[in-house]
């Protein structure tokens, strides 16, 4: 009841002067509203950009073949064939951290439709993950291929902007057959438009189709990257028998031995595939992806002790770095501004409420002269400052909300609603209250109720 007593006589006190009352909280609802409106922009910006990395595919993980030896030669990373399409399914189902992962096989050629033709900046073979991978799902035109056209090595394909631009002037290519080495595709769908990467790459300029149409009926072979100047002067160098003896059918070298045989094994040919493409559940969960990835490779492969990866795994996690600590620092900013707004707003909260001691100084005379006590004038002066903190927090709430609309409306930027903020703005104005009207009311508190009431 006592406490009920102190707060309807605070009320009472702020009601006297409503102007006085109104400008004073004004600090606290400029603060309030600008710690919702920044942390809105804020959070909606961070969704904006978390959007992009995951269009980039910022979360995924690259797995490449490894570096492949021959008479002490290296022909590069990617020249090795150990990536097989199973490798891509045993990762999916058997490394928690992986949400997705699709085999890809890369072509480079020229692709024809009537008296047009084009040589796109990326052939892509691969499954239908790969869209979810890249974010393509939601198609432009038409529909994406399937798993079984990935099994059944259906002649259908999907094509980016660039290549409807230029093969098709524009038109619908749906229905359409396009030719690549003589070997004619039709067109099922059209991807949306995404615009060049971060590396300046045309991402438009695309044509994704079923690796295994790819493999088999386009190109019959992946794009592996081997030592070209390694091959090309092995090529230069070797003479045949027929030009050094053309009359004889003797052979110039000898049949190696198995022991040479073991040391410079020929390469295998099976249904490899030139990239595997995976994706972390979250950036967190991306090393422990990637550690998942090494291991089961490395038991697929039957690699043991101390034998190299043939395999290369590559990330994108300093994308993620950059793109996560530039989001954190913006927001940062937007809150450290807002909080400057609060502690402007208390400042004048205390100048206020120590002009009201003064202005006050024989009514509290005259409480403590009728029985009320220090701590009775404390508690009074230092609810009249929470109460006008939480008015004003009030108020800020709903302008700082207003504030964000108008800014998502006239300036199209991405907002997204915070209920944290909204309550740590509640918090925050109480504690403002406390804060700066502590020392009022402490003042006001220890006022000699003689001079108190003496005071003219």
């Amino acid at each position: 009841m006592k406490s009920y007593r102190i707060l309807v006589t605070s009320l009472r006190a702020l009601r006297r002067n409503v102007l006085r009352t109104a400008l004073t909280t004004l600090g606290i609802v400029i603060g309030v509203a600008a710690v919702i409106a920044m942390m809105e922009i804020g959070k909606g910006s961070t969704m904006a950009i978390q959007r992009t990395i995951a269009t980039m595919g910022a979360f995924n993980i690259l797995i490449f073949p490894g570096n492949m030896f021959a008479g002490g030669v290296s022909y590069g990373t990617g020249s090795s064939i150990t990536l097989k399409p199973g490798d891509a399914d045993a990762i999916l189902a058997e490394c928690p951290s992986v949400i997705m992962a699709a085999p890809v096989v890369r072509s480079r050629t020229q692709i024809v439709y009537g008296n047009r033709n084009w040589v796109p900046d990326s052939m892509v073979g691969t499954t239908p993950a790969f869209l979810a991978l890249r974010n393509w799902t939601e198609m432009a035109e038409g529909e994406a291929f399937t798993d079984r056209d990935v099994h059944n090595c259906s002649k259908v394909c999907v094509v980016g902007q660039t290549i409807k631009r230029e093969l098709f002037a524009g038109e619908s290519p749906l229905g359409k057959e396009i030719r690549m080495q003589n070997v004619n595709v039709k067109v099922i769908g059209v991807l949306r438009a995404k615009g060049a990467n971060m590396w300046g790459s045309d991402q438009d300029d695309v044509v994704l189709a079923p690796w295994t149409t790819i493999k088999f009926r386009v190109t019959g072979s992946t794009l592996s990257p081997p030592n070209l100047s390694a091959s090309t002067a092995a090529a230069a160098t070797t003479v045949l028998p027929s030009q050094v003896y053309p009359n004889t059918s003797l052979t110039l070298y000898s049949v190696p031995s198995a022991v040479q045989t073991s040391d410079t094994p020929a390469p295998v040919r099976f249904a490899n595939i030139d990239q595997i493409v995976a994706a972390a559940r979250s950036a967190g969960e991306v090393a422990t992806a990637v550690d998942e990835i090494t291991s089961l490779m490395r038991e697929r492969h039957h690699l043991r002790g101390e034998m190299p990866d043939d395999f290369t795994i590559r990330d994108l996690t300093e994308i993620v770095k950059t793109m996560s600590s530039t989001t954190e620092l913006m927001t940062n900013l937007l809150l450290i501004v807002a909080l400057i707004s609060l502690v402007v707003g208390g400042v004048g909260i205390m100048n206020i409420m120590l002009v009201s001691v003064t202005e006050r100084t024989r009514e509290i005379g005259l409480r403590m002269a009728v029985g009320a006590q220090g701590p009775d004038i404390l508690r009074q002066f230092l609810t009249e400052a929470v109460v006008l903190c939480l008015l004003g927090g009030i108020f800020g709430i709903g302008l700082g909300r207003a504030t964000s609309w108008m800014v998502r409306i006239v300036k199209h930027w991405p907002t997204a609603t915070s209920l944290g903020a909204i309550v740590a703005a509640v918090v925050v104005s109480a504690t403002v209250g406390i804060v700066f009207g502590f020392y009022p009311a402490w003042k006001a508190s220890r006022l000699d109720p003689i001079e108190a009431l003496r005071y003219e």
